[in-house]
């Protein structure tokens, strides 16, 4: 199954301050927007995502049909295929993409303790 570029998502208190730590680890600032409340930030194939007010804890997030640079891939596993494939492997799934569509959309699973997966489709 190919989920796509991964990157953690990580909720800050502070995103001014997050920004500046972890540019002490290298990481440069790769989208995002300060009026929004977020940035993505990248180290060599390493992405975070630091989120200011939007949730709690620590997201795992792929996004099929992007490499690390957020270029679409030639070939890629849409989303919809890939609940599917977990739907029929009994995966409880905390929320779903609608399998009637097409293009970007997304769905939420959590594993066994309760980590929380987003497999986000944007293209």
């Amino acid at each position: 199954m190919k989920l796509g570029a991964f990157s953690a998502s990580l909720s800050v208190k502070d995103l001014k301050v997050s920004k500046e730590f972890y540019e002490n680890l290298g990481f440069e600032v790769f989208a995002g927007n300060f009026s929004h409340n977020y940035l993505i930030m990248k180290n060599g194939n390493a992405l975070i995502g630091i989120f200011q007010g939007m949730f709690e804890g620590t997201i795992l997030t792929f996004n099929p049909g992007w490499d690390e640079n957020a270029n679409t891939l030639d070939s890629y596993m849409d989303v919809r295929h890939i609940q599917k494939e977990l739907k029929y492997k009994n995966i409880k799934l905390e929320s779903e993409a609608d399998e009637n569509t097409e293009g970007p959309a997304s769905f939420i699973v959590k594993d066994p303790d309760g980590n929380t997966i987003l497999i986000d489709q944007h293209i």
